[in-house]
């Protein structure tokens, strides 16, 4: 029950609104609005930016002061302290695994890492200078029709077989998607390795010699997926949510979450800063371009830096700094894209513009900066992420399907023609 109460009036209605009020574990009080529609009323909120659409004990965010949470876990903890695996296990489960439940699952997911033969003919349909997200939506959706056993939504057991092997196929579906665009054979998973040297011995791996994965590069990778695990409802699990709620099987939902992640303005992030990077071309350009950046007349942007939901340092970019830097070091790459991220870096931590505007770099500048070092071409940096995201899709899809729901179907603010009458001929 709500503890307190919002009191609504409206002009041209007598009767004042009640409407509940409604507290979490964490952040502000929700209004409850669903008493409105009885007095034919409903709310306005593009972007839903203020709107709360599900209740969830996934993931919490405090934007203002740089909190990320996994199950009250704070994300620095998890990824000082955890690896991927262990936080799949807590958000799916909602508490850590004890040694033998990790154990345990991590060998459920070792063993679901294969895909079905025939979905390496798939690849043959698809032009070998496809986007590689283009192939993962395909691929993905298509899952439902190797799967069969695993579809009823209703059923807990079966929601579960889904999640595993949603985790363990999608290294092995992003690592195909990459060999075909390169016109090298598939690399079939091994499981005596674990989940981030299986995915980077899938992606550069042949069959001519034996890949042994640098730890440094392997440990870069594994926390890369852990920090983009679950970002609470953002666009691609809120899409995944509505997916779910007509009742469509998990495939389908999570390929739909990947079309999502697609668009520049969400997954597309990291891509853009190497893009960015690209265009200034040379550090001797540096200079110019800051200056650009801070001119309101000027369309260029610096991408990377600021986030959305953070109004303070995004907290996975710690992390990931800290990341950036051991894989440099260990790489010693002499690259100039890399050098001008470096010197973009400092403007950014020292210039006062900058830091009072709180346009910090974010987990995209770093995350870029490391796929780049590690050998990752541009156009699969969405793949991964969408790799990583996986679980917190699955973990939400599922979520959804474990408690009472209903259909989504949100409402409009009408501005089109009054009702009119077809003109006589």
């Amino acid at each position: 029950m709500a503890d307190k109460k919002a009191r609504l009036t409206v002009d041209g209605l007598e009767e004042v609104i009640e409407l509940p009020v409604y507290s979490g574990t964490e952040g502000p009080d929700v209004i409850d609005v669903r008493p409105l529609t009885s007095s034919g009323l409903f709310t306005y909120d593009p972007g839903f930016v203020s709107t709360a659409a599900c209740e969830s004990k996934i993931t919490y965010i405090d934007g203002a002061n740089g909190i990320l949470l996994h199950g009250g876990y704070p994300i620095e903890q998890l990824a000082e302290h955890s690896d991927y695996l262990e936080v799949c296990y807590l958000l799916l489960n909602g508490e850590l695994p004890t040694p033998e439940q990790k154990e345990t699952f991590i060998n459920t997911i070792k063993n679901h890492t294969m895909v079905h033969e025939q979905m390496r003919n798939f690849f043959n349909g698809f032009r070998r200078d496809a986007h590689p997200m283009a192939i993962m939506v395909g691929v993905v959706g298509a899952l439902s029709a190797f799967y069969h056993d695993s579809l009823d939504i209703n059923d807990a057991h079966h929601r579960e077989v889904c999640a595993y092997r949603l985790i363990a196929k999608m290294p092995t579906i992003a690592a195909m998607c990459y060999k075909y665009s390169i016109g090298q054979p598939f690399m079939y998973p091994k499981n005596g390795l674990d989940y981030a040297e299986n995915f980077l011995q899938m992606m550069f791996g042949n069959p001519c010699e034996e890949y042994v994965a640098n730890p440094i590069i392997a440990k870069a990778m594994d926390r890369i997926f852990l920090l983009h695990a679950d970002h609470e409802q953002n666009a691609s699990t809120s899409t995944v949510r509505l997916a779910g709620s007509s009742g469509a099987n998990p495939f389908a939902c999570i390929s739909s979450g990947i079309a999502a992640l697609w668009g520049p303005a969400h997954g597309g992030a990291n891509e853009a800063v190497l893009t960015m990077l690209e265009e200034i071309g040379d550090e001797s350009n540096i200079d110019e371009f800051i200056l650009r950046a801070k001119d309101p007349d000027d369309n260029f942007r610096l991408m990377g830096f600021g986030h959305r939901v953070y109004r303070n340092f995004d907290p996975r970019a710690k992390v990931m700094k800290q990341t950036c830097d051991e894989v440099l070091a260990e790489l010693n790459i002499s690259d100039p894209l890399l050098k001008i991220a470096k010197r973009l870096e400092q403007i950014a931590l020292e210039d006062e513009y900058f830091v009072k505007r709180k346009l910090y770099p974010n987990v995209d500048f770093y995350s870029g900066i490391i796929l780049k070092a590690i050998g990752i071409p541009t156009n699969m940096f969405t793949v991964i992420f969408a790799l990583s995201r996986t679980i917190g899709w699955i973990s939400h899809w599922s979520e959804f399907h474990s408690s009472p729901n209903k259909i989504g179907r949100p409402r409009q603010l009408y501005t089109g023609s009054k009702k009119r009458d077809y003109p006589a001929k």
